[in-house]
């Protein structure tokens, strides 16, 4: 009978405490799903199995070591997620970002398909649910080309639309009235830059946060651009907006067509416009689904239930 082979993947010890869990309870999930037997002793996490199992067990730990490196710790939802999706197709879908995200990588093959989408394609469009990583990546993006010298610059924008709510009714001053509406995207360069840098950015001009508006007449050169919550842009909008775009810039449009805050619906030329463009070279079209959600497991049930309402 043919001796199980082994693998020795070093952790340290501070990592090891993270990845194994309270009990072991992560250790024996990855153990239990994947076939393998696992001890760890030296310094080293030794998996005993099945070659093409060891290769998975290996992928996992190493996926889960750098989130611990990358955010401090993992959740149970995080094992789960690695095990649905344990390999990189890509060694190069790995953004270092200064903040305190780190290094950021793909955790599901949606995300993975956004990843490489950036990386190959000047104009690209991510749809997908709340909780995706729509936004965070394309910053994460923006902030790793930025960080390269790929781009001068990083532009973000979103349309000023919420539920019934007008900015003149908001107290304060223009840039207090727009505040509330890009506090995703302030949230996400905080993420990805230190509070200081961001600020630094924003003043000299590097980093250009604004509403949907102040990009009319505009040709936007050398800059990584990112329109967010595009459903709640018209047709008019996105023609405006894309046709901004200048030598030596990428686009990522990012929207959920199933939050549409425009009165009617219909009104959003999101969906009208990825009918349009699809054939056109150089433009990636991403679709994130539940699968994808990396919030709370409780959200990937609500948008399923509100999936199944829809379908019938």
């Amino acid at each position: 009978m043919k001796k199980p082979d082994r693998r020795r993947i070093p952790v340290s010890p501070d990592d090891a405490r993270k990845l194994l869990g309270p009990g072991d309870a992560n250790l024996r999930d990855i153990c239990r799903i994947l076939g393998v037997a696992a001890v760890y002793r030296d310094a080293s996490l030794i998996y005993t199995g099945e070659k093409t199992a060891l290769d998975r067990a290996q992928s996992v730990t190493e996926k889960l070591v750098l989130e611990i490196q990358s955010s401090g710790r993992i959740s149970k939802s995080t094992v789960q997620k690695a095990l649905e999706f344990p390999e990189l197709k890509s060694a190069g879908l790995i953004y270092s970002v200064p903040g305190r995200a780190g290094r950021i990588i793909p955790r599901t093959p949606g995300q993975e398909s956004y990843m490489r989408s950036i990386m190959h394609n000047e104009l690209v469009f991510s749809i997908g649910p709340a909780g995706t990583g729509k936004t965070f990546l394309a910053v994460a993006a923006a902030v790793t080309a930025l960080r390269d010298n790929r781009v001068e610059r990083i532009i973000l924008t979103r349309p000023a639309v919420e539920a019934g709510e007008k900015l003149g009714f908001l107290p304060g001053d223009l840039q207090q009235k727009i505040d509330p509406y890009l506090r995703p995207i302030y949230d996400a360069l905080n993420d990805t830059l230190s509070a200081p840098k961001v600020q630094k950015y924003m003043e000299n001009g590097t980093i250009e946060v604004a509403p949907l508006a102040y990009m009319r007449g505009r040709t936007l050169n050398n800059a990584f651009v990112i329109l967010d919550e595009a459903q709640n842009t018209t047709l008019t909008q996105l023609k405006m907006f894309l046709t901004r775009m200048g030598h030596g810039s990428r686009m990522v449009v990012t929207g959920d067509v199933t939050q549409i805050d425009l009165n009617p619906p219909t009104a959003s030329g999101l969906v009208r416009l990825t009918r349009m463009l699809k054939q056109i070279p150089g433009i990636g079209f991403v679709y994130l689904d539940h699968g994808d959600v990396l919030r709370h497991p409780l959200v990937q049930r609500i948008i399923e239930a509100f999936a199944r309402r829809d379908d019938q």
